[in-house]
């Protein structure tokens, strides 16, 4: 029987999740369960990530400022520059998907690339909080796949984590926190570490020296460039781990020590690029 690959595992395991929260408040008559008619026990508390209700936002979808806070232009120029270098590495991640994967890798980050190009004129880029937020809902709809999946997480992690900020303007340190927690949720519910041959790989150590950069009392665009330069160096040195999670376990060490993990590259480019973009912004 041939086994299940890990992409459609988390993709089976995420969607449950989510049709389990959307269920678990309806109305039922079961006298122990939390939302019972009767209204007298208390709410249900799960831990995961996931996207506002639309009643939580009264129904009003989000808008673009008339006027960009300083904020809302660096963070616009951050997204744009990321987007587009993912348009333009659609050929060479899909060509190292192919030998170690699905061969879709770069199709896949392209649409949700082009899909964030489409909708960034609709994103409150003021608030920084919101914005990764709706980052995040753009992913579930137009990316698909198992990166789909993990970005999708990845985003909703980082907007729970700044929520508390929001509609103020987010400090270096708690945009490294928002790293840190969104990487922890990938690592939980994907199942993957450090070492495992995965986008982790090209996060923690970008998550790494980020914060010691900082708790060193570094610049911090400085510590965000520096940062980007350790992600592209975890990336790179996926040639040289033996996979351990998603579709590359099948693969034998020998093929994959000849290409980088896409996942990995695709990540360190698109922060490597922000990175250099913010840099540009501060300076111009």
């Amino acid at each position: 029987m041939m086994a299940l690959n890990y992409g459609n595992f988390v993709g089976l395991k995420f969607s449950y999740i989510v049709y389990e929260l959307e269920r678990s408040d309806a109305s039922t008559k079961a006298p122990s369960w939390p939302v019972g008619v009767d209204g007298v026990h208390p709410p249900t508390k799960i831990p995961i990530p996931v996207p506002p209700s639309p009643s939580a936002k009264g129904n009003e979808p989000q808008r673009r400022p008339l006027q960009l806070s300083k904020q809302g232009q660096v963070l616009e120029i951050a997204i744009e520059t990321a987007a587009n270098v993912i348009l333009d590495l659609k050929n060479s991640l899909n060509d190292w998907d192919s030998k170690v994967g699905d061969g879709d890798c770069g199709s896949t980050m392209y649409r949700g690339a082009k899909a964030i190009l489409e909708d960034i004129k609709n994103y409150p880029l003021n608030d920084a909080a919101e914005t990764v937020n709706e980052i995040g809902s753009t992913i579930r709809r137009a990316m698909g796949g198992t990166s789909g999946i993990i970005y999708t997480i990845f985003c909703k992690a980082a907007y729970t984590q700044l929520k508390p900020s929001s509609g103020s303007v987010v400090t270096p340190k708690q945009w490294a926190e928002a790293l840190a927690a969104s990487i922890a949720a990938v690592s939980k519910y994907g199942g993957a570490s450090a070492g495992y041959r995965t986008l982790l790989d090209a996060l923690l150590p970008a998550s790494s020296v980020l914060q010691e950069k900082l708790n060193a009392g570094e610049d911090p665009i400085t510590a965000f460039v520096l940062s980007s330069e350790a992600a592209l160096t975890g990336a790179e040195l996926t040639k040289k781990m033996q996979a351990q999670a998603w579709r590359s376990t099948y693969v034998s060490s020998e093929l994959l020590s000849t290409v980088p993990d896409p996942g990995a590259m695709a990540v360190a480019t698109w922060y490597r690029a922000a990175a250099l973009a913010v840099q540009q912004k501060y300076k111009s």
